[in-house]
């Protein structure tokens, strides 16, 4: 019994890249870098979708609350894996780790749902233009919303609860950057098939499942797209849709690579590079790819930036 509580009492200890140091010195300006980044992108991202009233339609609700997610997301791992990387001792406290854990799957959990959504409003936007504002009524896109975060919340209560009921028997060493349930399966000293069942599962629901709504999605709208005579017609369509296909692509990759795989498969350094492009860069992409090719995003941040200098001038 003093052997299995060694863990909780004492904390883990989170290797990441310590073995070695220039390469996590490196990560470290990196990292640093893409959060920053991250909270200033995503930040105003929810600022002019909420200040900008040619903004106020659903594509860009859905795209703030995303932004909130990857601002909670990152902010749930950046931090503390700074502060680790940064000090000799790779220690992290049981209760740390957990919150981490919870914190961090849920709203992993919530983006996927999220990303499904946004793919069912481009699918409502471009192949029933006629209805779509009847389609993607502001009730409908807050119950969907709503249900993101729930979903997200549900599953994070239930997976994880899981998980921390596993004995460790004592192991505290964690190969890897952040706290995550395959990581902790893999730690754990009795049989993890249930578990591993139940991640399998929910993975499925939470992954596969989006991505195959959002594939559906994008089969319909490339139907349509390719009967519009307008190659200007095409191009806008194709480019309003393209910039969430490649988040899509990004996101979902990475994320059924971690958590598809068998959880004692060995991929040391792959599977914590991995971690961190869903974790730290995925949402970085997330602004650029949305306001570099969106001409509404750019023209209502140069509208607010002069209508903010003409007061400025003015006071």
């Amino acid at each position: 019994m003093e052997e299995s509580n060694n863990s909780s009492e004492k904390g883990f200890l989170l290797l990441g890249f310590a073995d070695d140091p220039q390469l996590e010195r490196i990560l470290f300006v990196i990292i640093l870098l893409f959060y920053i980044l991250n909270i200033l992108g995503n930040t105003a991202i929810i600022l002019v979708s909420y200040l900008a009233p040619i903004l106020h339609t659903p594509m860009y609700f859905f795209l703030s609350n995303l932004s909130c997610v990857d601002i909670c997301f990152t902010t749930s791992v950046a931090p503390q894996l700074l502060v680790t990387m940064n000090k000799k001792e790779k220690n992290m406290s049981y209760g740390g780790c957990v919150a981490q854990l919870y914190v961090a799957m849920g709203l992993g959990s919530s983006e996927c749902i999220l990303l499904a959504v946004m793919a069912y409003d481009r699918y409502a936007a471009v192949c029933r233009p006629l209805q779509y504002i009847t389609i993607m009524h502001p009730q409908l896109c807050a119950s969907l919303a709503i249900i993101a975060w729930l979903s997200g919340l549900i599953t994070s209560l239930i997976q994880c609860s899981l998980t921390v009921q596993l004995p460790l028997c004592g192991h505290r060493k964690l190969d890897h950057i952040v706290c995550e349930v395959p990581v902790l399966i893999k730690l754990a000293c009795v049989d993890t098939t249930i578990n591993e069942i139940e991640l399998f599962v929910a993975s499925v629901i939470f992954l596969i499942v989006p991505v195959s709504l959002i594939l559906v999605s994008y089969g319909f709208i490339t139907k349509t797209v390719l009967r519009i005579k307008s190659a200007a017609g095409r191009r806008k369509a194709f480019g309003t849709c393209s910039s969430h296909l490649i988040v899509v692509i990004i996101f979902y990759g990475t994320i059924i690579f971690m958590y598809l795989q068998p959880a004692k498969s060995s991929s040391k350094n792959q599977g914590k590079f991995v971690s961190l492009f869903y974790t730290i860069v995925t949402p970085v992409l997330n602004p650029i790819i949305y306001t570099l090719r969106n001409k509404d995003v750019k023209g209502a941040l140069r509208t607010l930036v002069m209508r903010n200098v003409l007061v400025s001038k003015n006071t």
